[in-house]
């Protein structure tokens, strides 16, 4: 085990024994807000919470498709260049994510002392973020085959966990929750990326 590891390991360990001892949480409106968010609908189901966060990002990379792409047929009737267009609604998916990504940071930070615990099963909001990272790949497309493949490499990057993505989810707070499936949704992207462009 390297340094990094051990540090990490050390840190997790001090954190989990803070958990339990740590009743800071108060039942309001941020707790409630956070376990909506952290839970996305889906998290407390008896199997597969994390499989379900993924299938529900696949949904909303597909909504958002369609939306994004009556858009630009809109759009280019009113004479706008395709060029424009693409590079305002990519700048616009980019900002609406990264602010719904640090949302579900903070969300998961608060249920990791809700559960008490490190990585809550609960917690789906990670799957979540990490399956629309690895859409981030591509453009957007409404292939079955692509879109399962996106989901597949994915689930498979998340539950293999090569490294370093399994030190990443002994980081503190909401930051390790969500960190390891963000790097598995990059590594998923990438993987995505070769197969849509033998796809072609």
């Amino acid at each position: 085990m390297s340094n990094y590891d051990k540090i990490i390991h050390i840190s997790s360990s001090i954190e989990r024994a803070k958990l339990e001892k740590d009743d800071s949480v108060q039942r309001g409106a941020k707790y409630y807000i956070a376990l909506a968010i952290c839970t996305c609908g889906v998290g407390y189901a008896p199997l597969i919470p994390g499989s379900l966060g993924s299938a529900l990002a696949v949904g909303i990379y597909l909504l958002v498709a369609f939306i994004e792409t009556n858009l630009t047929v809109k759009l280019m009737h009113r004479g706008f260049r395709i060029e424009e267009i693409s590079a305002w609604l990519h700048a616009v998916n980019l900002l609406v994510f990264l602010c719904f990504s640090l949302l579900g940071i903070w969300a998961a930070g608060v249920c990791v002392k809700i559960f008490k615990d490190k990585d809550p099963k609960q917690a789906v909001i990670d799957e979540v973020i990490g399956q629309l990272i690895t859409f981030l790949f591509i453009p957007f497309t409404f292939s079955w085959k692509i879109v399962l493949a996106g989901f597949i490499f994915f689930r498979i990057f998340d539950i293999w966990k090569p490294y370093p993505i399994n030190s990443l989810q002994f980081l503190p707070l909401g930051i390790g929750v969500c960190a390891d499936d963000v790097l598995a949704g990059i590594y998923a992207g990438i993987a995505l990326s070769i197969f849509y462009a033998f796809m072609l």
